[in-house]
């Protein structure tokens, strides 16, 4: 008889189907008390990998300069039987190059809004690389999800 977990969980090709399907994750560090710091964020993928974008002052990049450990989670539905959902833990990478930063903070504000094209997007974002930082999470630990696997039997 497999585990209710073994049931649940996502193939690698569901859990990126899901991912994309997404547009905010929450996202989860670690404070210098030791509590957790969770914030939504906009997200986009860069080479198999979640990126996530925000100003180099922000608590969470405080955070991550001293522990560089992050989990995020995307989720949803409403009643048990429609919940869905990923969570990873690992490490940050924080990115500073400027054309690099450039780069991947217009892809995840293309995902974002997508009726504005990337050239308007590039000169109106500049003038913000120099106060923006983004993170890269190299997953350690990857969990999901899908309730609706179990076809109404809990």
């Amino acid at each position: 008889m497999p585990k209710r977990r073994d049931l649940v969980t996502m193939s690698e090709d569901e859990m990126w189907i899901f991912i994309e399907s997404q547009r905010s994750i929450q996202v989860a560090t670690i404070g210098r008390d030791g509590s957790p710091h969770l914030v939504p964020l906009w997200f986009a993928i860069d080479e198999g990998e979640i990126i996530l974008e925000t100003f180099t002052k922000s608590q969470k990049i405080k955070n991550l300069e001293r522990d560089d450990r992050i989990t995020v989670l995307l989720e949803d539905g409403e009643a048990y039987p429609e919940l869905r959902g990923v969570s990873i833990r690992g490490r940050a990478e924080l990115i500073r190059e400027p054309d690099r930063v450039h780069e991947l903070h217009l892809d995840i504000i293309m995902r974002n809004q997508p009726g504005i094209a990337r050239d308007t997007l590039a000169e109106a974002t500049r003038a913000m690389v120099p106060k923006k930082t983004i993170i890269k999470i190299k997953a350690e630990h990857v969990f999901s999800w899908d309730h609706s696997k179990l076809a109404g039997i809990y």
